[in-house]
C-alpha cells in the first residue's frame, strides 16, 4: 500500500480509534495523545511492513498499550481506573472487542463529547475538527485565522476542561444533546467545506473529510430526524458534493461551475438533497443550512450555467444574510446580484464588503471582484485582482487558476 493510501486509511480510522479508547480509559486528552502516537507507528511502519490485517484492531491495541504506558508514567493509573470504574457501570469498563462493532458509531459520541458545554464555542470546533474530523492542528489554525501555536493552547486547554469535567464518554441525554447541537452542525458543516474546498495543499478536494463530514451528518440526522436545520444540512452537503467530482479538472486543475460538464454532477445526490430540503422547508421556521440548501438547488436543477435563476437565487441570499452575519454570505450575494442585475451593482457591494476585516485578506474576495470587472470589459484591473487573489491563495490548484486567468487577460490585452 502507498504511502498516501496508508494516509486515507489513518485518516478514516482516527475517530473510530480515538472513540474506542477513550471508552475504555475515560481520559479523553491522554486517549488522543496515545491515539496520535500509534497513528504515528503506524504511518512509518506500514508502508514497509504491509497493513495488518485488522488495522482498527491494530491501532486500538498500539495506543492502549501507549496509554497504559502513560499513565504509569505519571503514577496515576490505579487512581484514574477506579474513577471510571465509579463513573461507568461494571459492563462499560471495557472497550468491546476491536473486531466487533459496537451499536454506536464512536464517532458520534465523540463528536458530541467535543462538542462539550464547558468549552467555548470555538475551543469546540477546533477540538472537534482535530479528533474528528482529522484536520491537524495548523489546518485548524487557518480556519480560525490564528497562529498554530495558538491553536495549539486552544486546544490542549479544551482537552484539559473535558478532562477535569469527570463527564463519561458516551451519547448526552436529549437535553444536553440539543444544548450542543449547534456547535455539532457548525463543526460537520467546516469538516466539509474544507474537504470540498481545501484551504491549502495540492488539492482542491479532500474528499475523504467531505466523506466523513457526509457520514457524520447521516448519523446526526438519524439520531434527530425531526430536526429542521440538520436535514437542512444533510441536503446541503449532498447537493454541494454533487458536483465535486466535474469541479477538478483531469491535471487536478480547478473547473468553474459555469465550464463545468454537469452530466458529470451526481444525479442520486441531487435527488436526494432536493428531497430532503422540499420536505423540510414547508415546516415552519427556516434557517441558514436549510437557505443554503435551496440554493445549491436552484444551481443544481438548472439545465446549464446560462440557464440558472439568478434573480431566486438572489433573493435566497438576501434572506441568508438576514439570518447571518457572514461575510462570505455578503460576497455570494454580491455576485448573485451581479449575475442578475449586472456586473456594476454587485461591484458596488464587493467594495463595500473590502472594509470587513473579518474578510478583508480572504483570496475569495479579489477573485470576485475579478471575475465581476472582467465582465465590464475592465481587463486591466481584473488582471490586478485575479493576480492579488491568487498571492493570497494557500491552495495550488486554486492558485494556478487565478495565474491562468491573470495571464489570460494580459494576452487579451
Amino acid at each position: 500500500m502507498t504511502v498516501e493510501a496508508v494516509e486515507d486509511l489513518l485518516r478514516r480510522l482516527t475517530p473510530q480509534v480515538l472513540g474506542a479508547v477513550v471508552r475504555r480509559y475515560g481520559h479523553f486528552d491522554t486517549a488522543e495523545d496515545a491515539t496520535q502516537e500509534a497513528l504515528l507507528a503506524a504511518a512509518t511502519r506500514w508502508p514497509v511492513d504491509g497493513v495488518p490485517d485488522d488495522p482498527r484492531a491494530w491501532l486500538i491495541t498500539v495506543a492502549a498499550r501507549r496509554l497504559t504506558d502513560l499513565l504509569r508514567s505519571e503514577q496515576a493509573r490505579r487512581r484514574r481506573e477506579d474513577d471510571v470504574a465509579r463513573r461507568l457501570p461494571p459492563e462499560r469498563w471495557l472497550a468491546p472487542p476491536a473486531d466487533r462493532r459496537a451499536p454506536d458509531d464512536d464517532s458520534l459520541v465523540l463528536l458530541f463529547l467535543c462538542c462539550h458545554p464547558e468549552l467555548p464555542p470555538a475551543a469546540q470546533i477546533a477540538l472537534t475538527l482535530r479528533a474528528v474530523g482529522g484536520l491537524c492542528t495548523a489546518e485548524v489554525a487557518r480556519a480560525f485565522l490564528v497562529p498554530e501555536g495558538t491553536m495549539t493552547r486552544r486546544i490542549t486547554r479544551a482537552k484539559q476542561r473535558i478532562r477535569d469535567s469527570g463527564v463519561p464518554f458516551g451519547l448526552p441525554t436529549a437535553p444536553e444533546r440539543q444544548a450542543r447541537l449547534d456547535a455539532v452542525r457548525h463543526v460537520l458543516y467546516l469538516i466539509f467545506n474544507e474537504g470540498y474546498a481545501s484551504t491549502s495543499g495540492p488539492l482542491l478536494r479532500r474528499v475523504d473529510l467531505s466523506t466523513e463530514a457526509i457520514r457524520l451528518t447521516r448519523m446526526l440526522h438519524r439520531l434527530l430526524p425531526d430536526d429542521a436545520e440538520v436535514t437542512g444540512l444533510l441536503a446541503l452537503m449532498l447537493l454541494t458534493d454533487a458536483r465535486g467530482a466535474a469541479r477538478v479538472g483531469p491535471g487536478g486543475e480547478l473547473v468553474p461551475m459555469a465550464e463545468q460538464d454537469r452530466s458529470r454532477w451526481c444525479a442520486d445526490q441531487i435527488a436526494e438533497g432536493i428531497a430532503l430540503v422540499s420536505a423540510v422547508l414547508p415546516r415552519g421556521e427556516v434557517g441558514p443550512y436549510q437557505v443554503q440548501a435551496a440554493i445549491a438547488a436552484v444551481h443544481d436543477e438548472a439545465p446549464s450555467a446560462e440557464e440558472t435563476d439568478w434573480p431566486q437565487i438572489e433573493a435566497l441570499y438576501a434572506v441568508l444574510m438576514g439570518l447571518s452575519d457572514n461575510p462570505v454570505v455578503a460576497l455570494n450575494h454580491a455576485v448573485a446580484v451581479a449575475m442578475a442585475r449586472g456586473a456594476p451593482a454587485g461591484l458596488d457591494l464587493l467594495a463595500a464588503l473590502a472594509a470587513d476585516p473579518r474578510i478583508a485578506g480572504d483570496p475569495r474576495l479579489p477573485a470576485a471582484r475579478a471575475h465581476l470587472l472582467e465582465r465590464t470589459g475592465d481587463l486591466g484591473a481584473a488582471r490586478s485582482a485575479y493576480e492579488e487573489a491568487a498571492r493570497r491563495s494557500m491552495n495550488l490548484p486554486q492558485q494556478r487558476y487565478l495565474y491562468a486567468c491573470a495571464a489570460r487577460l494580459a494576452g487579451a490585452g
